[in-house]
């Protein structure tokens, strides 16, 4: 699998374009791997995880064809993760040549939003497929194997994570999560992970089992718990995203924090493949 990092900040994206706190100021003047935009990636350049407001801008500068992205699978409906109205760009009228409809997958709240949208322009909802998802009962895209699990971040909404199998490859999408919920723990024991990518917002707190968003030390939890499970995990690659200005720290001291425990930061274009 090739899963290209099109965003990697937090809500407020890195920095935020309102706030004069010293990290922001550093990563204006240092730009670079320092700026971030809103979390989401792309997976063999035909599937989507996540729509934040800032998803016209990553293809642009990233060179993404996409017309040629037709599954978008949504964690949860907070604002930098679905910008259901820019999904209007894709129909017939504004976009030319687009020849197959868009899959989009997500809990009843993320569909609700996106049909809303769709709703305020007549004859379009067949531009788009759109299945609920239910924590734990896999579904397939083609040949991959995808399995919802539960995050713990939003109590008032069934935020999900996702655990795909595709071509002998494993790879857990654990964005936005603090240490997972015991159901996902449950579900995920034993399981090989090639690549785990996971929330680390909120920076070193000092807690390793962080709520709502990891930390630096809950990220380094859970990639021992992975190992302590399956022989195969001492491989797993893990990589930490969806930073916060607030935790203080840019691109380089995150690397120099994490290096030591062979765990991964990415930036805004970073390509990586299991």
């Amino acid at each position: 699998m090739k899963v290209h990092f099109l965003g990697t900040a937090a809500a407020e994206g890195f920095p935020n374009v309102f706030c004069r706190c010293q990290p922001c100021q550093d990563a204006r003047k240092a730009k670079g791997r320092n700026i971030r935009t809103r979390s989401s990636v792309v997976i063999d350049d035909q599937w989507r995880v996540d729509y934040p407001p800032d998803a016209y801008y990553q293809a642009l500068r990233d060179d993404v064809d996409m017309s040629q992205v037709n599954h978008l699978l949504l964690t949860h409906t907070h604002y930098d993760h679905l910008c259901a109205g820019d999904l209007l760009s894709r129909i017939e009228g504004f976009a030319h040549g687009v020849e197959q409809p868009l899959n989009i997958y997500g809990n009843d709240l993320a569909l609700q939003q996106c049909r809303t949208i769709f709703s305020e322009e007549s004859g379009i909802q067949q531009q788009f497929n759109m299945q609920r998802l239910i924590p734990f009962e896999a579904f397939w895209i083609g040949q991959a194997k995808i399995t919802p699990l539960l995050a713990d971040h939003d109590p008032r909404e069934t935020c999900l994570l996702f655990y795909i199998e595709k071509d002998s490859e494993h790879l857990l999408y654990g964005n936005d999560s603090g240490w997972f919920p015991p159901a996902t723990w449950d579900w995920l024991e034993g399981r090989r992970v090639d690549m785990a990518i996971l929330d680390c917002t909120v920076g070193m707190n000092g807690n390793p089992k962080s709520r709502n968003h990891m930390s630096v030390e809950t990220v380094i939890e859970v990639k021992k718990r992975f190992q302590a499970w399956h022989e195969e995990n001492t491989k797993t690659k893990i990589i930490a995203t969806h930073f916060s200005h607030n935790c203080g720290l840019l691109y380089q001291d995150l690397v120099d924090i994490l290096a030591p425990y062979q765990i991964e930061v990415a930036y805004d274009g970073l390509v990586k493949h299991i």
